[in-house]
């Protein structure tokens, strides 16, 4: 072997083992799908806890009222339009949009969609469940990141049955889908943005 060929040899070896020592150098840890439900929760669990809104139609009008949450109180001369005033009990459980107690139920003549929207008094921290597995990504102003997508869901805690059921009515929606962006900061993943 020629002087010439081990000074190339030996300058490519010099090349790929400083290739594999910066590679191993930068490596980044695993972020697998339970670490990156983890990391969500933890997000979720350090924002304010927050009321859910329901939308009640027709049909949870009349759940609401056979579970005492308001009474009728008033009925107009058209037979559509009624207010319903909360009951303590349903004072203790939702709020009505803007102030007061009383539900004025409006509907047009041949309205079908007609609704009004109320908010729980318990107040809880959203909750992420089925976590997709994490895959590499670009995301802006973050170096070496991932994301993953995942289920969003309210946590029912502290709410009486007869408002979870009127939640599960088909005008509302139980769940958002959405993606959590990761970032490697210091050497451990930790939530960049959730969207």
């Amino acid at each position: 072997m020629t002087k010439a060929t081990r000074i190339c040899a030996a300058g490519a070896l010099a090349v790929l083992g400083s290739g594999l020592w910066m590679t191993g150098c930068n490596s980044a840890p695993e972020l697998t799908k339970t670490n990156a439900l983890t990391l969500i929760q933890a997000d979720y669990d350090k924002r304010p806890a927050e009321p859910a809104t329901i939308a009640v139609d027709d049909m949870g009008l009349k759940q609401g009222l056979n579970a005492k949450l308001w009474k009728l109180t008033k009925v107009y001369p058209n037979n559509r339009w009624a207010d319903y005033t909360l009951t303590d009990d349903g004072k203790k459980s939702v709020k009505l949009a803007g102030s007061g107690d009383v539900i004025q139920w409006r509907p047009e003549e041949g309205q079908k969609d007609f609704h009004f929207f109320v908010t729980t008094v318990a107040a809880n921290h959203l909750k992420a469940k089925d976590v997709a597995d994490p895959q590499d990504d670009v995301v802006a102003n973050v170096q070496t990141a991932k994301s993953a997508r995942f289920t969003e869901v309210y946590d029912w805690t502290g709410v009486p049955d007869p408002v979870q059921t009127i939640s599960r009515n088909a005008i509302n929606r139980l769940s958002n889908k959405r993606q959590a962006d990761f970032a490697l900061v210091n050497g451990a993943w930790a939530v960049h943005s959730i969207n």
